[in-house]
């Protein structure tokens, strides 16, 4: 197997900007899959906030074994950067027939960063069906900042999707989207193992960015979501391009004129000349 890193390119970033999370199907190999639900039934060692990852897993261990898989070490570089630090690492378990379902939420206390941005691994060690019930996410959701589970009372969004995935396969999210563990209806225990990484360099063109002028990358910025309102959701096409803008270094990318049309203050700008 090769260990060459696999770099996402443009058009696959600008889909994560867009969607707000990255899924890889499949790509963990079968036999760590069967380690991994041993590994995590063992429980997790302690990682203190702020961890680089070689020191919180060592070389060897099985986190680190999964993060050094080519296609999840490249995504993650692509997103956000080498060396990160670890905030924080859990694993998730929904009981069979528990007869209840995480409410929609975003993860910790609201973050309005502009020009970064932290990423959720989730890796699936086994097969989720439908009736395991999967994690719910809402495409689109994630540059629309609420606090924790402010969305807690909505029950449906139109669009959302519940994961049905096969083994192995890892998502990587950006920290703001809205998710919740929906309800296993199943009789197998359904688990998913999550880390949250926080960047240590500035995420500016840390993919493999020869795609960069292809028209489907604007396509992807442009996309619209069928839960967005009418007007606002060209406030969320906004907010990506001022965050591709950070992404790419380039202050006058653009779709439709919104955001140069915004940015326009000629006698603010005469002030300080």
């Amino acid at each position: 197997m090769s260990t060459t890193r696999q770099l996402l390119n443009s058009v696959q970033v600008a889909r994560f900007v867009a969607h707000g999370f990255l899924r890889l199907d499949g790509i963990v190999p079968q036999e760590m899959n069967e380690e991994a639900l041993e590994v995590l039934a063992a429980g997790l060692p302690s990682v203190p906030y702020g961890t680089p990852v070689p020191k919180a897993f060592p070389e060897g261990s099985f986190t680190r074994r999964l993060l050094d898989l080519p296609a999840v070490a490249g995504a993650l570089e692509s997103l956000v950067g080498p060396g990160p630090e670890i905030d924080h690492h859990a694993l998730h378990v929904r009981e069979p027939r528990e007869g209840s379902a995480q409410p929609l939420h975003a993860d910790a206390l609201i973050d309005v960063r502009p020009d970064a941005f932290d990423v959720q691994l989730m890796y699936y060690p086994q097969e989720v069906t439908a009736d395991m019930g999967g994690t719910l996410i809402v495409p689109g959701s994630h540059l629309r900042r609420i606090n924790e589970s402010d969305t807690g009372r909505y029950q449906n969004l139109l669009g959302q999707t519940r994961l049905t995935c096969p083994a192995g396969t890892v998502m990587l999210v950006h920290h703001g989207i809205w998710h919740g563990g929906r309800r296993n209806d199943s009789d197998i225990v359904r688990r998913m193992y999550k880390i949250r990484f926080n960047p240590t360099v500035p995420q500016v063109r840390l993919w493999d960015t020869a795609d960069l002028d292809a028209p489907a990358v604007r396509e992807e910025l442009g996309r619209y979501f069928p839960w967005y309102e009418q007007a606002t959701a060209r406030l969320e096409i906004l907010n990506r391009v001022r965050l591709w803008r950070t992404l790419t270094g380039d202050p006058h990318f653009d779709i439709e004129h919104w955001a140069t049309r915004i940015d326009n203050r000629p006698a603010a700008q005469r002030s300080t000349a």
